[in-house]
């Protein structure tokens, strides 16, 4: 089942609009953003679960990559050094904004045995299957807009975004072990957050995927 995204590798057409960019294409910094928006605003909206705020933190990176560009060397990929700057415009937002924040990570819950369990409903759903899914949703989010934005970040970028823990390492510019650790240590604290409400998590569901804890 793994499937990780690692950012770790370049891709030849980055490089390629990259220095084009460098050499004043004014064309070119629309293709690169067209390369990647769909999945930076991804990655906003699960770390946001709002949609205008999302939009924000996008335009923003985008933004602070045109201005620092010169400064790219190439030395991690370009993805990796996006996911750099969006994690930082996510932490400034909240720093500015102190709103209310929320993850979309509506298919994680918590699972018995220390595990985090995804879980997925095949077919369509009842009505009342619909409601306990958005009662699930709500209260998850919730819970995650109360963990420590690192917590929130680390926890979309394993779990939403399925990176490896050596592309996250390369992203937080930690090492892998303190990856694994602080990833750890914000499960832990999610499920606390969510153990007044693990009735929720416990219904029975058609398909699931379990991701244990290392």
């Amino acid at each position: 089942m793994e499937s990780r995204y690692n950012t770790e590798k370049t891709a030849p057409a980055d490089a390629v609009i990259i220095e084009r960019i460098r050499r004043g294409d004014t064309g070119a910094f629309d293709e690169l953003v067209k390369r990647h928006q769909q999945r930076a605003y991804q990655f906003a909206f699960r770390l946001t679960n709002n949609p205008d705020e999302a939009a924000d933190i996008v335009a923003d990176a985008f933004l602070r990559v045109l201005r620092s560009l010169d400064r790219f060397k190439g030395d991690s990929s370009f993805t990796t050094w996006l996911y750099r700057i969006e994690t930082n415009c996510f932490l400034d937002h909240r720093k500015r904004a102190r709103c209310r924040p929320s993850v979309s990570l509506e298919d994680m819950a918590p699972h018995d045995e220390g595990q985090l369990q995804m879980c997925a409903v095949d077919g369509s759903p009842s009505a009342h299957e619909y409601v306990e899914t958005i009662e699930r949703m709500t209260v998850l989010h919730s819970a995650l807009a109360r963990l420590p934005e690192h917590h929130q970040t680390i926890l979309v970028m394993y779990h939403a975004e399925e990176m490896t823990y050596e592309s996250i390492a390369e992203v937080l510019n930690l090492p892998i072990g303190t990856v694994k650790s602080r990833l750890s240590r914000a499960r832990r604290s999610l499920h606390g957050v969510l153990k007044p409400s693990r009735r929720l998590f416990t219904l029975p569901i058609r398909r699931q995927r379990s991701l244990a804890i290392s």
